[in-house]
């Protein structure tokens, strides 16, 4: 339901920059050249909503994941292909937090809950569709793969959950796709963009009990998330 609300105030802002755009009479071009640059630099800020995609090899009751939301910033280099098509490079730094409960786990509460803290270096490498510049503004979609190394994966760590150790992977390896709005203000362009991040690769680290309650039965975990960023050029 926060996902749904966070894409509405995004959908519902995004439309009256747009109407205010086309009901303005004096229709004047703020730096009109911007677009026409071979390479340009920016940064970008914004929060995140993770999530885990479980695959499960019984039929057993699911794991539940609880959601928290996260912070999400980084730099931003812009390479012009054409008018209509860019290539981006937007490394940077994610954090998020996530909590595992596992209903059919007897024991107390420390026993059926795994908090996972996650800081991620992240590398995304992005094509950018955009439409032709509507006075100052210019929607578009985005898409492309990324890499995260997880900072807080414990994929090292010899003790696991017998001892109250969650592990995931270090790298994981993403698709990702989204869309946006290129506002083109007196002295900047602003850009907020929402997208969603769906990883390619199991990120579970298993433990050494075969028949371990809390990983024995997953078949693949994988996370997806949903980003909205501010960017800034």
């Amino acid at each position: 339901m926060q996902k749904k609300l966070v894409l509405v105030f995004f959908l519902i802002w995004a439309g009256s920059q747009i109407q205010a755009q086309f009901l303005t009479r004096e229709r004047i071009l703020n730096d009109e050249n911007f677009d026409k640059k071979s390479w340009s630099w920016g940064y970008y800020f914004g929060i995140n909503r993770y999530d885990f995609n479980f695959d499960y090899k019984e039929d057993r009751p699911d794991i539940y994941v609880e959601q928290n939301y996260g912070f999400n910033v980084g730099l931003l280099g812009n390479k012009r292909i054409n008018e209509y098509l860019d290539l981006r490079f937007e490394p940077g730094l994610v954090y998020n937090a996530r909590t595992l409960f596992y209903l059919d786990i007897p024991g107390d509460e420390n026993d059926r809950i795994r908090e996972l803290n996650s800081t991620y270096i992240h590398f995304p490498l992005l094509l950018k569709f955009s439409t032709k510049r509507l006075n100052n503004f210019k929607p578009f979609v985005v898409g492309g793969f990324s890499y995260s190394h997880n900072l807080s994966s414990n994929e090292k760590n010899p003790d696991d959950n017998s001892s109250g150790q969650f592990r995931m992977t270090n790298n994981t390896f993403y698709y990702e796709v989204g869309f946006g709005i290129d506002l083109y203000l007196p002295y900047f362009k602003f850009s907020p963009s929402i997208r969603g991040v769906f990883a390619l690769s199991d990120e579970l680290v298993r433990d050494e009990d075969p028949n371990s309650l809390y990983t024995s039965n997953i078949e693949v975990m994988q996370s997806r998330g949903i980003f909205l960023n501010f960017t800034f050029q």
